[in-house]
């Protein structure tokens, strides 16, 4: 394909055989304009997690079996993110209602930056502001060019306030459906044999008109295991459920995907057609027809041996996950 051809994103390369068009995606379109923050547990059970501070640490070798996956999952979120920084916080310090904002990080400053904890564990477990500070950092951010809003949030323990979260999660979701705020998820962890799953189930289980489910959640036995099922989630969460469309410049429906896009769409276009339109989770994108060029002949050959992958964002070499999903 010539060089001077427009690409819109989230498409890579677009060509046209004949009648038939090939275009890739260079990532997945649902994650188009993605925020994304990531909440740690900060109360006082998680005090071993972390190892000792001050002296006792001075005693004996630390070992944080917290930081190494923090650093392991800011990576992957990164990936996802509209612009590579992930918004991060402990949550539950203090009295238990407090949040210690660590700040905006990349994947690259998290390969190696340290997290040994809040500097005050916090005495409960109590979510309500963690839900408060993410939707005033996504309404912040739509201004910035945020359309959708992922918050990842970890415990080891029971929640305190489970009717306070179920009860502002059901006025969020009226703003979604209203369109007053993005589309919005929430991912939720529990590690450990201290985490009370009736309740997770209770907090996640709930469907609001208009949204569907905002919450998902799984249970990983060991802290070793977190990383792994946060991005199994998150994957997850982040498929897109109904496909997408593609329709001409007169909107008649060229080719309709179930399930989850592959990453490289073949389809038929009338000879006239010069834009095609991919709408898919509600958005749409459309992109122009490249001419067919002589210069297409060997990449042709190659992607006609191609079989289409699913669409995935680069993500950190996979390594054995434990949990329950439910």
């Amino acid at each position: 394909m010539a060089g001077h051809e427009v690409i819109v994103r989230p498409f890579s390369d677009v060509h046209r055989k004949g009648n038939t068009v090939v275009a890739t995606l260079l990532h997945d379109p649902t994650v188009e304009g993605l925020d994304v923050a990531l909440y740690m547990d900060g109360s006082a059970s998680m005090e071993d997690e972390y190892g000792p501070r001050g002296i006792l640490a001075k005693l004996a070798p630390v070992k944080n079996l917290v930081e190494p996956q923090m650093q392991w999952m800011l990576e992957y979120l990164a990936n996802k993110d509209r612009d590579g920084a992930v918004r991060v916080a402990y949550w539950a310090t203090g009295d238990g209602a407090q949040l210690e904002v660590v700040g905006d990080l990349t994947g690259p400053q998290a390969k190696g930056y340290r997290f040994p904890g809040p500097k005050f564990y916090g005495k409960a477990t109590i979510m309500l502001p963690v839900l408060r500070d993410f939707v005033a950092h996504i309404k912040q951010q739509v201004g910035a060019g945020a359309k959708r809003g992922l918050a990842v949030i970890i415990t080891d323990s029971q929640i305190s306030d489970p009717n306070d979260v179920m009860a502002y999660a059901t006025q969020v979701a009226k703003e979604i459906s209203a369109g007053r705020l993005p589309r919005m998820n929430f991912v939720f962890v529990g590690v450990g044999d201290q985490v009370d799953e009736e309740q997770m189930e209770k907090v996640s289980h709930v469907t609001y008109p208009g949204v569907g489910h905002l919450w998902c959640h799984r249970i990983a036995d060991r802290m070793e295991e977190m990383a792994e099922l946060v991005a199994v989630l998150v994957d997850e969460t982040m498929t897109v459920a109904a496909g997408g469309t593609v329709t001409d410049e007169q909107g008649k429906v060229l080719k309709s995907y179930e399930g989850r896009l592959p990453a490289v769409l073949e389809f038929d276009v009338p000879a006239e057609c010069k834009a095609f339109t991919l709408e898919v989770a509600g958005q749409k994108f459309t992109q122009p027809i490249p001419e067919e060029h002589d210069d297409d002949h060997h990449d042709e050959e190659e992607e006609e041996h191609h079989e289409p992958e699913p669409v995935a964002a680069a993500t950190p070499p996979a390594r054995k996950h434990g949990g329950h999903r439910h």
